[in-house]
């Protein structure tokens, strides 16, 4: 099987999409970068008294380092030159939280707050899961923004990537981003459909399991991204997020399923096989009691999940070293396929140990190491459909040649008396039986041995196969004896074949003859057969009874009550 076209066309989504994402600098999806200072929040605080004491604010220490509680968070000065646009939104990361409130202080000294909780947070969901606020609307220009965050689990930050964005760069980050998903929805779709139509034809045991790892992978594309929260907007987006932790504990899980059933048995012989089967467990546990016990424990919680990624990462050279072991014909497409996810994945899990700080491109990498991860797996199934595909021609050569040996008489290549018999049995209509027998054939051992008595054999057979004509049967059927069967309606005249036997010339140029007795009847039972057989062999008792060199017809037997 070739790639062809369906995989050009999938190749070229994905292209497309980044294409499009590296004509755009980062700016222009996430907006301008803003600098900002925390303060846990106690009670009495103000938003217009901590406008007044930025003092109070610590810009140095990192946010996660506060754990969870409430917390202000003060942004520094926004830029002039883009506070003076209209329609300004400050965005940043979806993280777990129960309310979010943004006061924005403008040049006149005014200040208003717009916000969100966790319930009604998907109105303000964008794609590539930030959260968007519109800075209300003022005659003043803003100058300062303060988030009071109520809930925050603070594992990786209160306020993650906080940016100021135009309308233009919020609309133009949707669009993008939208399109760099929905190529992967799109080719998720097709790999799913496209497999489980091969599934129908192969059977093989690895295309349901990668239609379940694609499905998954595009669930976890869907919530991650915050179409989830788009589509449904009441959801919870702390739901959202259990949803989403779930998620990809299942496909990261489905991967290595995916892997046991693609490889060789042998690459998982031995340790790795349960090895496999716990790493597994593992992941999908403590992704469980993430999203049941969260936020209790929170903070434990997740570095127990990040760290159940490690020995999963770690298995992926102890599959392809295995696989490496024993030869197998797929390593080098899953080296490939697995290259990406697996840098991307240990990222992540390094930004979730907070070993180092947040990125955009790096909470979205999941995504795209998905993605690559998908469309290198399907080119892995279709070279292993490929190579099934080769197997199973060779196979099949073998086969037909196995049959034409089984079915073949290996001195003269016709067939032998079981194949005729099986090919003749059973024909419609009324055939034509010709029995030949090489006259005093034991004479010509004699005169030339049993060399240039199989000699002779050989002769006869290629005399034979020239004169019956497409439909018939030949075979030799005994020592010296010869069997020839034709439909009636376009019989053979055995004087030809006589003829042709006399012209031939033989070893030794010795003279061979034959004699030959014929009958004609239904063929359409064993009975038949024996029926057919003793008339022809009849017939050529009289042949050789005449004085051989001759042929002898049976006539037509009656019809069987």
């Amino acid at each position: 099987m070739k790639f062809g076209v369906r995989y050009r066309w999938l190749i070229g989504i994905v292209m497309t999409a980044w294409a499009m994402l590296a004509a755009i600098p980062a700016e222009a999806l996430a907006g301008r970068a803003l600098s900002v200072c925390i303060l846990p929040a106690v009670p009495g605080q103000t938003a217009t008294a901590l406008f007044r004491t930025p003092s109070k604010f610590d810009c140095t220490t990192p946010q996660s380092r506060y754990g969870a509680g409430d917390f202000w968070v003060l942004s520094q000065f926004l830029p002039r030159d883009i506070s003076q646009i209209p329609k300004l939104s400050a965005r940043a990361g979806s993280v777990w939280q129960n309310r979010v409130t943004l006061y924005v202080r403008y040049a006149d000294g005014a200040i208003r707050q717009t916000g969100f909780t966790s319930r009604t947070s998907g109105h303000h969901l964008k794609i590539g899961a930030t959260l968007s606020l519109t800075l209300p609307p003022h005659d003043a220009p803003p100058v300062r923004l303060l988030w009071h965050v109520e809930g925050a689990a603070n594992l990786r930050g209160v306020v993650l990537g906080p940016t100021l964005a135009t309308e233009e760069q919020t609309a133009e980050s949707e669009v993008l981003l939208a399109a760099l998903y929905a190529s992967f929805g799109g080719m998720a779709i097709a790999l799913i459909v496209y497999n489980l139509a091969l599934w129908g034809a192969l059977r093989q045991a690895f295309q349901p399991v990668y239609c379940l790892l694609v499905l998954c992978l595009l669930g976890y594309a869907f919530s991650s991204s915050a179409a989830l929260g788009q589509l449904v907007p009441g959801l919870d987006n702390n739901v959202r997020l259990r949803i989403n932790v779930l998620l990809l504990a299942v496909s990261a899980s489905m991967a290595v399923i995916f892997a046991r059933a693609f490889f060789e048995r042998a690459v998982f012989d031995g340790w790795l096989r349960p090895a496999t089967t716990a790493t597994v467990a593992i992941l999908v546990t403590t992704s469980i009691g993430f999203v049941v016990l969260a936020p209790w424990q929170i903070y434990w919680l997740d570095r127990l999940l990040s760290l159940s990624y490690l020995p999963l990462i770690a298995l992926v050279p102890a599959i392809l070293y295995r696989a490496w072991g024993v030869r197998s014909s797929y390593l080098w497409m899953f080296a490939i396929a697995w290259g990406v996810p697996i840098v991307f994945a240990s990222l992540r899990v390094v930004n979730a140990l907070g070993l180092m700080p947040w990125s955009f491109w790096i909470d979205n990498s999941t995504m795209v190491s998905m993605m690559l991860e998908a469309l290198l797996s399907s080119l892995a199934i279709a070279y292993r459909i490929r190579l099934l595909s080769m197997e199973r021609d060779e196979a099949r050569v073998q086969e037909l040649a196995a049959q034409l040996l089984a079915d073949t008489e290996p001195l003269t290549g016709l067939l032998n008396r079981r194949a005729f018999l099986d090919r003749a049995i059973g024909r419609e209509g009324d055939q034509l039986l010709l029995i030949a027998d090489v006259d005093h054939f034991k004479r010509v051992n004699d005169l030339l041995g049993h060399d240039g008595g199989d000699e002779v054999l050989r002769v006869i057979a290629r005399v034979l196969r020239t004169v019956v004509p497409p439909g018939g049967l030949v075979a030799r059927i005994g020592g010296e004896e010869f069997a020839i069967l034709v439909d009636a309606a376009t019989p053979i005249p055995p004087d030809t074949i006589l003829e042709q036997l006399r012209s031939q010339r033989m070893p030794f140029d010795i003279a061979v003859t034959a004699s030959i007795g014929c009958c004609t009847g239904p063929l359409l039972r064993e009975a038949d057969w024996k029926a057919l057989y003793r008339g022809a062999d009849h017939a050529l008792f009289a042949a050789k009874g005449a004085g051989r060199n001759r042929s002898r017809n049976g006539g037509l037997l009656p019809i069987a009550a």
